[in-house]
């Protein structure tokens, strides 16, 4: 794989150190600059390894391992995925996106966990509540949602993405009960329950008093102010929408090999860093998908950037339904008994694209340990070197 031309961290690294004395920043956010800054380099320490029969020699610095991190992701991908191998059903599976409306944005922008964690717990009521219905699928469901707070702009557009199993357990545990094929639930019906729990929820965190509210939306702490910004919500349709189904578990697998472990922008994105300016590709989903070119200057860039570093400790994977931790052992080896699934077997292919990613993510491989001079040897760890002193204090 090639090397990008140009990398986050090469960016950070040259103009990180004046963008924190320029701006006052929150500690999770200097940390997070710092780390990337430092990933890969003398500064995080490393080690140098040898070949056995070549003697050659290379140095490898450690990574950072912050999830905001574009290059320290491969492995804690792959260790995620290879849990979700093991917990798939042999059923059909459905790609359910909530998103909010611009203006819950706004406070969001403004009280990340807080509203992050309202989005989760609203959207997995939401497909839980509806899915038990009899009217529609009358079962207890199993999926997980990842959080997503970019669009392709780096503008904050914080939405969720749920990945849900096509069926669940009946009611009296008695049956597994499978979706139509092809549809799982109505999206209107979805995306209405979504936007009542929604909004009764950050009403209830406003009554709390955990909301806070600053600059232009500093008059929302009033009671009164809040009621009416929260009018307009009510009855407007809210965007819930469902992506055409996963075929099947080995689809599921292709998709999250891609998919899970993003940050708001890869290194692959990025083109160029010249004249104080950085330029980047971004998709074009209003019109067709089209790839195009945006160009921002450097500190309105990191500024974009820093917009989606999360809060520190929150979870952006959750597990729900017949796969929420609590008691994910017990459903699963229920869900794989009525499916008369073979629980050692679930997946007997997967795609390609999971085969190419699964190699490339984990850097314990051979191919990793693989002298790459004479391509015969193995390199071994010879000295451990110690982390370097910061030039950078800021």
């Amino acid at each position: 794989m090639s090397r990008p031309a140009i990398e986050l961290a090469g960016i950070l690294r040259l103009h990180g150190p004046a963008y924190r004395q320029a701006h006052a920043l929150p500690v999770h956010q200097h940390q997070l600059m710092r780390a990337i800054e430092n990933c890969r380099t003398a500064a995080l320490g490393g080690h140098v390894e040898e070949c056995g029969q070549c003697q050659h020699t290379r140095i490898s610095y450690n990574s950072c391992r912050n999830r905001h991190c574009p290059k320290c992701q491969g492995k804690e991908r792959a260790q995620w995925l290879d849990q979700r191998k093991r917990e798939l059903l042999p059923v059909e599976y459905f790609h359910i996106v909530f998103t909010l409306p611009t203006q819950a944005v706004a406070i969001a922008y403004q009280n990340k966990a807080v509203v992050y964690d309202i989005l989760f717990r609203a959207a997995s009521e939401t497909l839980l509540t509806i899915a038990r219905d009899p009217k529609h699928l009358g079962a207890g469901i199993g999926f997980f949602a990842i959080l997503h707070t970019w669009g392709q702009n780096l503008h904050h557009h914080p939405h969720v993405h749920c990945v849900v199993s096509g069926g669940g357990l009946s009611a009296d545990y008695d049956r597994f009960v499978h979706c139509r094929s092809g549809f799982f639930l109505p999206v209107r019906v979805l995306s209405r329950l979504f936007r009542r729990l929604f909004l009764e929820a950050l009403q209830k965190a406003f009554d709390q008093h955990k909301l806070r509210f600053f600059s232009e939306l500093e008059p929302l702490s009033q009671a009164q102010c809040f009621a009416a910004y929260l009018k307009p919500l009510q009855d407007c349709e809210w965007v819930v929408y469902a992506k055409p189904p996963f075929g099947g578990p080995e689809a599921v697998l292709a998709y999250l090999s891609r998919y899970t472990h993003r940050v708001a922008i890869g290194n692959q994105r990025l083109q160029s860093m010249e004249n104080g300016e950085v330029t980047f590709q971004w998709k074009d989903y209003r019109h067709h998908n089209r790839t195009r070119t945006m160009r921002l200057a450097v500190d309105e860039f990191i500024r974009r950037f820093l917009l989606h570093a999360l809060p520190p400790g929150f979870q952006r994977i959750r597990h729900y339904g017949f796969l929420a931790n609590a008691h994910r052992r017990h459903k699963l080896a229920l869900c794989q008994k009525l499916l008369a699934a073979d629980p050692t077997g679930l997946l007997p292919t997967i795609s390609a694209l999971a085969v190419e990613f699964l190699s490339y993510a984990r850097p314990e491989q051979d191919s990793a340990s693989r002298c790459p001079a004479c391509r015969a040897g193995v390199m071994m760890r010879i000295q451990v070197l110690p982390r370097q002193p910061r030039l950078d204090s800021s």
